[in-house]
C-alpha cells in the first residue's frame, strides 16, 4: 500500500468556521511569504509607511507586482495605504532586508493617518524621480509603482483589495546586481511566516530546470 494511503488528512471548509481562523490555515500554509515595504503619500503630502505580507509579482512585460491590503477588523476598515492610492495612484515597493527588520515591524503598528512612519520608525525618506512618496533609502532594492488596477476582493472584515502597479523605475544598490541578477546573499532579504514568526533566505539550494 502506498505511504500516502495511510495518512490521514484532515478537511477544512471555510465557510464553516470564522475567517480569522482560515486567516491562520492560510498565513501558516503560504510560506514564506516575501514583504512589500510600502511607501504612498496622501492629498496633503503626509507620507505613510507599511509591510504587507500578500504580495508578489503579477508581470514582467510590462513590469507588475501586486499586494493587497486587508481590511480591518475593528475601527477604520481601509488601510491608509490603500487610501492614499486610491487617491494619488502612486506608491513605492521596498525591499525588506534583514539589517532593518525591527524598524519595518514598527511600520506595522496601528496609529492615526497624520503619524509619519518614516518618523515613528527611524528610517530614512529617500525622494523617488517619477513618483511622489518616498523610497526607504535602507532597503536595497525600490521600486516606484503607478496604479494599474485595484480589484476589491471583498469588503468584509479580513477581505481585502488587490492593488496592481505597473513599476516605473527599479533602484538596485550598487554592488548588487550583474546583468540584472540581483545576488541574494547581499539583499538579505526576509519573509513572513505566521504569527509574529519571520524567516530568512539564506539557507538556499539549486535545481536545474527540466528541459
Amino acid at each position: 500500500m502506498p505511504e500516502h494511503d495511510t495518512i490521514k488528512m484532515l478537511a477544512f471548509d471555510p465557510r464553516d468556521h470564522a475567517p480569522q481562523d482560515i486567516y491562520k490555515l492560510m498565513v501558516g500554509s503560504i510560506v514564506p511569504r516575501p514583504i512589500a515595504f510600502v511607501s504612498t503619500m496622501d492629498a496633503n503630502g503626509i507620507a505613510n509607511l507599511a509591510p504587507f505580507s500578500f504580495f508578489t509579482a503579477a508581470s514582467a512585460n510590462p513590469a507588475v507586482v501586486c499586494f493587497c491590503p486587508m481590511v480591518r477588523r475593528v475601527g477604520s476598515p481601509k488601510k491608509d495605504t490603500l487610501r492614499n492610492i486610491e487617491e494619488t495612484g502612486e506608491f513605492v515597493v521596498n525591499i525588506v532586508s534583514g539589517e532593518f527588520a525591527e524598524k519595518m515591524n514598527a511600520c506595522a503598528a496601528e496609529v492615526a493617518p497624520e503619524i509619519d512612519e518614516f518618523e515613528l520608525s527611524g528610517l530614512t525618506p529617500l525622494a523617488s524621480q517619477l513618483v511622489r512618496p518616498p523610497r526607504v533609502a535602507e532597503s536595497r532594492v525600490q521600486m516606484e509603482c503607478r496604479l494599474l488596477q485595484l480589484v476589491r476582493v471583498s469588503d468584509k472584515p479580513m477581505g481585502g483589495t488587490l492593488v496592481l502597479g505597473e513599476v516605473l523605475r527599479f533602484h538596485v544598490r550598487e554592488g548588487l546586481v550583474e546583468e540584472f541578477r540581483i545576488d541574494p546573499a547581499g539583499l538579505n532579504a526576509i519573509g513572513r511566516m505566521a504569527g509574529k514568526t519571520y524567516a530568512r533566505t539564506t539557507d538556499r539550494f539549486d535545481m536545474e530546470r527540466p528541459l
